[in-house]
């Protein structure tokens, strides 16, 4: 299983929502280069980046950001937040991100994402943000018509090959990750699941890697010291 430590953006640094909420909202860094680094000094191979204005509003507000992290480390980069047009995913893959995540796009926008997967394939990743049992949108600002498990079916029969799923009930509330239903979404679906939202713990990392996952995605944890990266990676592997 692979770790995908995160960097969530808003207003250029780096920072943490609390269960998504834009108004509990906690600022780590200033510098999220800095940031992308000390990943890669822990040994990370990936980043796992949000643009949260981009998700709240449909604009991307940090492509500089992703061009300056992909020319200054070795990392893989996956970028989503507000990725609604072709355009978007363009520049974003121009910059040096290896793979865009479509969120709300991916649930309103059929033409969209199949135009998306045809053209880039892998390079596609559909987030899967979940409150309630139904799938969120719009920054988790909206609830869809979709029960995830509809969400996932509709994404594997579109051959979507990664689908980041996040537990909003979880995110950012360090009370560990639903590793039910990661199980039961990994056992009933052929897709690359990457799970998200809770993950406080080298026993959450444990559990879910025991699951065969193909990633987990660790944010708060690092940034309050409650999961040493270096060791996550390894106990991933």
């Amino acid at each position: 299983m692979k770790i995908f430590p995160a960097i969530d953006l808003y207003g250029q640094k780096a920072v943490r929502l609390y269960k998504g909420d834009y108004a509990q909202m906690t600022v780590y860094s200033d510098d999220p280069l800095a940031v992308a680094k000390d990943f890669e000094v822990q040994g990370a191979e990936a980043v796992h980046i949000v643009d949260l204005e981009g998700a709240k509003t449909g604009v991307p507000a940090h492509l500089e950001t992703v061009q300056r992290i992909a020319e200054n480390t070795n990392l893989f980069i996956e970028i989503g937040g507000g990725i609604r047009d072709m355009q978007t995913i363009e520049n974003y893959l121009a910059c040096g991100a290896d793979r865009v995540i479509l969120g709300t796009a991916a649930v309103t926008d059929e033409v969209f994402l199949k135009t998306a997967l045809e053209k880039h394939g892998e390079k596609i990743a559909v987030g899967a943000d979940i409150a309630d049992g139904k799938i969120a949108i719009k920054g988790w600002l909206e609830q869809s018509d979709y029960t995830v498990y509809e969400f996932f079916a509709k994404m594997q029969a579109l051959g979507v090959k990664t689908v980041i799923c996040t537990d909003i009930s979880k995110d950012g509330a360090m009370k560990g990750a639903n590793v039910g239903l990661y199980k039961a979404l990994s056992l009933r679906y052929g897709v690359d699941i990457v799970a998200s939202g809770g993950v406080s713990s080298i026993e959450d990392v444990s559990a879910l890697a025991e699951l065969g996952l193909y990633g987990a995605i660790v944010g708060k944890a690092y940034y309050i010291g409650a999961i040493d990266l270096k060791k996550a990676i390894e106990v991933a592997k």
